[in-house]
């Protein structure tokens, strides 16, 4: 069974979050994706549609997640929190708060994210 040490992750920064990826199809795994995600305090996301479904878990911190037009059940993800995006969803996550928050992300191989330009990204930690 592969194991990818904390020291062998890729660290990807986008748009003011940090992406650390251990598994993915260029680290061995054939058909799942999962990274770390950490977002600093104040920040507010990029708007996007994924192409597959996500699973955000919460790890610290807060993170607001809007989904389409309103926040993900109208609550904020907490620490323990788990946050289902379904595929074709616009999602945005933002760290209003004024400390770090982080999550586990988890979600298909070949995932792509449309920006509000209409261009496509492929992230690398999805491939």
């Amino acid at each position: 069974m592969p194991v990818v040490h904390a020291a062998d992750a890729v660290i990807h920064d986008l748009h003011g979050s940090r992406f650390t990826s251990y598994a993915a199809p260029s680290h061995g795994s054939a058909e799942l994706c999962a990274w770390r995600l950490d977002v600093a305090p104040g920040s507010q996301g990029v708007t996007h549609a994924v192409s597959r479904e996500e699973i955000l878990f919460v790890l610290s911190g807060t993170l607001h997640v809007t989904l389409g037009d309103g926040p993900a059940d109208g609550q904020p993800g907490r620490p323990g929190d788990a946050i289902v995006v379904p595929p074709g969803s616009s999602l945005r996550v933002d760290n209003p708060g004024d400390e770090p928050a982080s999550a586990w992300v988890t979600t298909s191989a070949g995932l792509e994210a449309v920006l509000p330009d209409g261009s496509r990204l492929s992230p690398p930690w999805t491939r």
